[in-house]
């Protein structure tokens, strides 16, 4: 199976994000150093739900910790589940994620250059 190279991780506050632990329709749990997030398009351009940071990842090529892929670039290390595209574990300029903040992850359209060959 192969898994996409590049991602987009958002850091949204927790209250905006739909799927955040605790609020109405959410999966999953957030505990211990797990990020759970949904797919999501891109940041809204400011306002509630707006990323207070992203960074391209792309993937290093070695399985993280948490067994998934690892995924580094601008600040952060994920380790990503290509199947559900949840964040499993995510480290953002070598500390954990703060309470209150969530990770959203947008799979990266692929540039001709990477689909050649």
């Amino acid at each position: 199976m192969s898994h996409p190279q590049s991602y987009e991780i958002l850091i949204v506050p927790e209250f905006t994000d739909d799927k955040a632990p605790g609020t109405e329709g959410a999966r999953g749990d957030a505990t211990g150093s797990s990020v759970r997030g949904a797919a999501a398009k891109g940041s809204d351009g400011g306002g509630p739900g707006a990323a207070i940071r992203s960074a391209v990842v792309t993937a290093t090529g070695e399985t993280g910790e948490t067994g998934y892929p690892r995924y580094a670039g601008e600040g952060m290390v994920a380790d990503i589940d290509p199947r559900t595209q949840s964040v499993e574990g995510l480290l953002i300029d070598g500390s954990e994620l703060a309470y209150g903040l969530a990770a959203r992850i947008a799979e990266r359209d692929r540039t001709p250059r990477e689909t050649d060959g």
